[in-house]
């Protein structure tokens, strides 16, 4: 008999799936106890228990705090056309929720199959988590190579440490790119590629199998900001042009162009269309503060896979479902909303 057959006999009661539900879940008795105690045989309570799921008698749930939100990643998933998505319960705990996040990241580069032969990545606090997270021998002879350039300021760890250390874990080798993140003149940032050694970088990580970043909010607290890259009066400019966030340095806006002609051709990183062409580009983002930029991200296919908390995914449902009504009795209410936006962390 099929299990859909037996869901469905007549013979077997609700009341009597549920008595051996009860006794089972609630009571802790074996399959063996119960049909001792009910006069069946062994094989017909694993029937019954088996009955019990398919006619939602019994409904099993995973409420592990670090289990992922199934329901988030089947909505983004749907919604935006990624390939995957992989959501972290928020914790409430900004450090801590980051770490939980860049840990599902770890795990997402290691499961992925086949073995990538080559992996970009960025740089930046959630991006140290992850390499600290992955687990030793994740890959077999990989190449990471650094994406976008950072020379390592203040307490952060810069491009060089995270592609190392990714590198050392999976048993292969790293390619750093020597540059600034960005530059004080355009002519700086030309003389910087034109250098055969830098050329070399960039265009490993063009072929990369994988990319691997993270999304900076559009804060006095992010990383770009407490490294010296951009100042305060930066973020408020960029703001006021529209950005909501970066993608390897480079700001964008809520449709995930870049708004900055000038600070573009300052920064040394690849453009926005190649990480577009990298067959698998996976997002990372904590912190309900992302959520305006990942959601650029995702409009804009700057990313084929997300990993994320469920305060950043809420609100790229929110956004996405109010900015849907607003195109819809006014067009120009999501510029006029895009411009009020304040971020307040990294």
């Amino acid at each position: 008999m099929s299990r859909t057959a037996e869901a469905r006999d007549p013979n077997t009661s609700d009341r009597q799936l549920l008595r051996v539900a009860e006794l089972y879940y609630e009571h802790d008795m074996t399959q063996e106890q119960i049909a001792k105690q009910l006069t069946l045989t062994r094989w017909k309570v694993g029937r019954m228990l088996r009955s019990a799921r398919d006619r939602g008698i019994v409904r099993i749930e995973i409420v592990h705090p670090k289990a992922r939100v199934r329901e988030l990643e089947a909505r983004l998933m749907t919604r935006f056309g990624l390939q995957q998505a992989f959501v972290v319960p928020a914790s409430g705990d900004v450090d801590h929720q980051r770490r939980e996040v860049a840990l599902v990241a770890a795990d997402a580069l290691s499961d992925l199959r086949p073995e990538p032969r080559v992996v970009g990545v960025s740089w930046g606090r959630t991006m140290d988590d992850v390499s600290r997270a992955v687990a030793p021998g994740w890959a077999r002879g990989v190449e990471v190579v650094q994406v976008n350039g950072a020379v390592a300021h203040g307490r952060h760890a810069g491009g060089a440490a995270v592609a190392t250390e990714l590198a050392r874990q999976g048993r292969g080798s790293a390619r750093l790119l020597a540059a600034p993140a960005i530059v004080e003149k355009a002519a700086t940032r030309v003389a910087i590629e034109a250098d055969t050694s830098v050329q070399q970088v960039l265009q490993a990580a063009r072929d990369a199998d994988v990319l691997l970043f993270s999304l900076g909010s559009l804060s006095v607290g992010s990383v770009l900001v407490d490294s010296g890259y951009v100042t305060a009066k930066d973020v408020a400019r960029l703001r006021a042009m529209g950005a909501v966030g970066d993608v390897l340095g480079r700001f964008i806006d809520a449709d995930g162009a870049e708004v900055s002609e000038d600070l573009a051709a300052r920064t040394v990183a690849l453009q926005l269309e190649e990480i577009r062409r990298v067959p698998i580009s996976i997002a990372v983002a904590s912190g309900a503060e992302k959520a305006w930029v990942a959601r650029a991200a995702l409009l804009s296919g700057l990313c084929t896979v997300l990993v994320a908390d469920s305060d950043v995914v809420s609100g790229i449902l929110a956004l996405d479902d109010e900015t849907s009504l607003d195109s819809e009795a006014a067009p120009t209410t999501r510029t006029n909303r895009i411009h009020s936006y304040t971020g307040d962390s990294s």
